[in-house]
């Protein structure tokens, strides 16, 4: 009986799910794990003098949560999804609150907690359900036609903001300014309410960098050089742009980079390099690709939802994975300044995979076919 349950729930799971998302974030899970083998197997063989497989095992352990995670959320029935989504972006708040007070600091940035088995970088679980947050509130009923929506959500947004620049993380508070205007834009708000929030995000951030140099200093370091290249250290970003133009179309063959030997990180922050200068850029082409056609997916799939929680919520969601993936991309071929960023599923690192598997499950959630599932 229950073996008869269990197969009716998974050929109606099946049946839902929109299956060429569901392919894409296959292939580009089986492609972390392949290019986390490639970018990490010397350095934890020679540099750390531990077997070949220790960074490989570790990313393989995550690879199999990470997808456990998606399906969990992807299978769960949608309105009982939208219950968890407050609570979840309470407990991820407060991991990121905490993380100014027990974080561990490495190379300068607090931006983790020890879990003792894992590192645990709160804000990667964040995201997802900050876009969804968002979003519950601009569709409240209660404020249907007020704009009151938009100035709760900014201080939601600045609540984030304030822990993420205190660690501090410009990348990702980037990333969910970004984001979180996508996400009101699509709402309906006025585009003058969105130049005056984007005046204040400017005002604020130009103030922090003059009155705290000394903590964000770096920051003003990395503009310098990437105007002026002359100026500053640009080790980083050169060796990642002279390891993509070294690898030229079809690469200079696995375990052939260099990049991964000479730049610290170069498996988190500079994948799409590595992957570059190994296989060439037209793999890497490829993979960008891969992330476009999902967006596309996510966007086709909006126009056939009349749930505005959803239908705002997938607008929002595409706009996150596609501007971590295009400032991933940009750092790495110098087209905007250096900052850490992972390229989402194929980047090195348990948050990262664990918030990229959170994302993508509430996508195949909210995308599943409706109609199948009211029959």
């Amino acid at each position: 009986m229950q073996e008869n349950i269990f197969k009716f729930k998974f050929v109606n799971y099946w049946r839902n799910v929109d299956k060429e998302i569901f392919f894409c974030f296959i292939i580009l899970f089986f492609l972390g794990l392949f290019f986390s083998f490639s970018s990490t197997s010397l350095l934890a063989g020679e540099r750390l003098n531990k077997d070949y497989y220790f960074f490989f095992s570790k990313h393989l352990i995550f690879t199999l949560i990470a997808f456990f995670i998606m399906i969990f959320i992807s299978v769960l029935e949608t309105n009982l999804f939208k219950k968890i989504i407050i609570p979840s972006f309470i407990l991820s708040f407060v991991f990121l609150a905490l993380v100014p007070i027990v974080g561990i600091e490495v190379k300068g940035a607090k931006r983790w907690l020890d879990l003792y088995f894992f590192r645990l970088q709160p804000i990667e679980l964040m995201k997802p359900f900050f876009i969804l947050t968002t979003v519950k509130i601009l569709t409240l009923k209660k404020l249907q036609n007020s704009q009151v929506k938009y100035l709760f959500s900014f201080f939601l947004l600045v609540s984030v903001i304030i822990l993420l620049i205190d660690q501090p993380d410009l990348g990702q508070s980037i990333l969910l300014v970004g984001s979180w205007v996508a996400t009101v834009f699509i709402s309906g708000v006025s585009i003058i309410y969105l130049i005056i929030f984007f005046s204040i995000f400017f005002i604020s951030i130009s103030s922090l960098l003059l009155v705290m140099p000394e903590k964000f200093g770096y920051i003003i370091n990395r503009l310098v050089s990437f105007v002026d290249p002359s100026k500053g250290d640009r080790f980083q970003s050169s060796s990642a742009l002279d390891a993509i133009k070294l690898g030229g179309l079809k690469g200079q063959g696995m375990g052939e980079g260099i990049l991964k030997e000479s730049v610290p990180e170069a498996h988190t922050d500079y994948i799409i390099a590595i992957i570059s200068e190994e296989y060439g850029s037209v793999i890497s082409i490829l993979i960008i690709l891969i992330f476009l056609y999902i967006s596309f997916r996510i966007i086709k799939n909006c126009l056939n939802h009349e749930d505005q929680m959803i239908k705002i919520s997938l607008c929002g969601l595409s706009a996150l994975l596609i501007f971590q993936t295009f400032i991933h991309v940009g750092v790495n071929t110098s087209l905007i300044p250096t900052t850490g960023m992972t390229l989402p599923f194929l980047s090195y690192g348990g948050s990262s995979l664990l918030g990229s598997a959170i994302l993508a499950g509430v996508i195949l959630n909210f995308t599943k076919n409706r109609s199948f599932i009211n029959d």
